[in-house]
């Protein structure tokens, strides 16, 4: 199956249009990373307590930021996450303690500041434990239960809490939703102690700074050794200056990826760093495709010049190109509309990367064998491996050429 039927594209000639286009990106997040929003670390590599909300309404993020400055909490973030309808928000403070006080430090820090109107005297029934529920209880008797009451009403606080956090999803909106969760008479005392807000803390979660410092180290070398495992395969399955082209290339969209980060404003997590990984073997893989061509069209065409056969193959795996990364982009695109909160970070940075590990398959690597053969040929010594034998346009001694099986190998992925 083709998409362009003998396709005849200048790419060279417009090699000009490409670098300034890299530019212009690669320079705005280099300027986003230093001077603007930094590199956003997630809390994964930063570390860090997150506070998961639920409100029974939407939330408004601006009324949220304003009572966590009020609170003290400068530097909080806050993050939508899961469904839209389900009124949930991820709060993101910057408390490193890994203990179990650090725990019930961060959610009552969130409590204390979204808690603007609270009744005096009363407690939040929406964030009171099982324990405290059931030592009310206990203190209140409404039961009249004697000697079995501490057994029976731990049972009756549990199931209050069960239903709040596993029926209404953490949020009861009136004490009537209780109904079939508690005994009349346990409900009937209820307001008096206790009221509703509109939120519930679902869950914290911590990250050690420790932690997160080693995962940044980890992923730092996890990038390192990719780079160099593909300039060691490909100096030694094609030429060196190949291994470059490649690797420079793949710096380039993982540049342009992380700075797409930095322009946007977004974390960057552990699964951020899997997706850089990935896009770096994917356009990887679509650069060895057009690295193949032009080899095989080395030993065909051995009197035309580097930049003619160059743009042939790249002509010739157009194609190719266009229908792969064309397939993944639109599965990419709909993972990064649909996917959740969750794997937005995920899915984004493949979208980004894709659309750039394309583009600099055709518009980086390839250029960068053509520009170093012509260095080469100005200092009178041609480049050996990249230019034909014979004729002026091709000075140098000839590339080695690939066996049939090689060959073979490259007509499969045409």
């Amino acid at each position: 199956m083709e998409f362009f039927r003998n396709p005849n594209i200048d790419f060279l000639g417009k090699k000009w249009y490409f670098l300034a286009f890299s530019l212009v990106f690669s320079v705005a997040g280099i300027l986003s990373m230093l001077f603007w929003h930094g590199v956003p670390l997630g809390v994964d590599f930063r570390g860090g307590t997150l506070v998961y909300v639920k409100f029974s309404h939407a939330p408004d993020d601006n009324a949220i930021r304003d009572a966590l400055q009020k609170a003290g909490l400068q530097r909080a973030r806050i993050q939508r996450y899961g469904v839209p309808g389900n009124n949930e928000v991820l709060i993101d403070l910057d408390v490193q303690e890994t203990n179990e006080q650090a725990l019930d430090k961060g959610k009552v820090q969130i409590i204390n500041a979204l808690e603007t109107n609270a009744p005096a005297g009363k407690q939040d029934l929406n964030n009171t434990s099982s324990l405290t529920l059931a030592n009310y209880l206990l203190e209140k008797d409404p039961l009249h239960l004697g000697t079995d009451a501490e057994q029976l009403y731990t049972a009756q606080a549990k199931a209050i809490v069960d239903f709040r956090d596993k029926t209404r999803g953490g949020v009861l909106s009136s004490f009537d939703d209780l109904k079939s969760a508690a005994d009349p008479a346990v409900l009937a005392i209820l307001p008096e102690a206790f009221y509703l807000s509109d939120f519930g803390v679902r869950n914290v979660e911590i990250v050690g700074p420790q932690v997160g410092k080693q995962l940044q180290t980890q992923a730092k070398w996890a990038v390192v050794y990719s780079l160099a495992g593909m300039l060691v395969y490909l100096a030694f399955r094609f030429e060196w200056i190949y291994g470059v082209a490649a690797v420079v290339t793949v710096f380039h969209d993982t540049l342009i990826t992380v700075g797409a980060f930095s322009l946007a404003n977004k974390e960057i997590s552990l699964t951020v760093i899997a997706a850089i990984l990935t896009l770096i073997g994917y356009s990887n893989n679509d650069t060895i495709v057009v690295f193949d061509r032009i080899r095989e069209n080395l030993k065909l065409m051995r009197r035309e010049k580097l930049a003619d056969i160059v743009n042939r193959s790249i002509n010739q795996t157009l194609s190719r190109t266009i229908l792969t990364a064309g397939l993944t982009f639109l599965t990419v695109l709909a993972l990064f509309l649909f996917g959740g909160e969750v794997l937005h970070g995920f899915s984004f940075a493949l979208v980004i990367g894709i659309l750039i590990g394309t583009y600099s398959s055709i518009a980086i690597a390839a250029p960068i064998l053509v520009a170093y053969q012509d260095w080469k040929t100005k200092r009178g010594r041609g480049v050996t491996g990249l230019a034909g034998r014979g004729g002026p346009a091709n000075p140098g001694k000839g590339l080695k050429p690939a066996n049939r099986s090689q060959g073979s190998n490259a007509a499969v992925t045409r």
